[in-house]
């Protein structure tokens, strides 16, 4: 049985990364936590979770689509944070919805690097579920 913990982050896709910034950094106060320039990823921490902002032309942009507007996403996808369960459990719980055979990897998230799984819910929204670490 699933047991959501909170949002481990959401992934924000930007065409005006320094005004997306000035704006979480500066003006709500989330410090950078962690920059990938090679991905077009900034990461900020938002109290125990992470604001993660992507260039649309970057690689992990790009996975987004168009541009924000009427048919680009401005949301790539959120993590919620899910008690520790087995991974094989977590498919099996899984299977009668999404039949497709999907993988844990291992990602980066707001407790630090963790295996996790995506899956798409009835509009195409990429949720990403990451068990909590056990020790915090």
């Amino acid at each position: 049985m699933l047991e959501i913990k909170g949002l481990d982050h959401i992934v924000l896709r930007t065409t005006q990364l320094e005004p997306m910034l000035h704006f979480y950094r500066d003006t709500l106060g989330c410090p950078v936590e962690r920059t990938l320039p090679e991905l077009g990823l900034t990461q900020l921490r938002a109290g125990s979770a992470l604001i993660d902002i992507v260039t649309v032309d970057s690689q992990l942009g790009m996975l987004g689509g168009k541009a924000p507007q009427q048919n680009g996403r401005n949301v790539d996808h959120f993590c919620l944070q899910i008690a520790p369960l087995d991974e094989d459990e977590l498919l099996q719980t899984l299977a009668h919805y999404n039949p497709s055979k999907q993988e844990f990897v291992e990602r980066y998230g707001a407790q630090g690097f963790g295996r996790s799984i995506y899956l798409t819910d009835p509009e195409g929204n990429i949720v990403e579920l990451k068990p909590t670490k056990e020790n915090l």
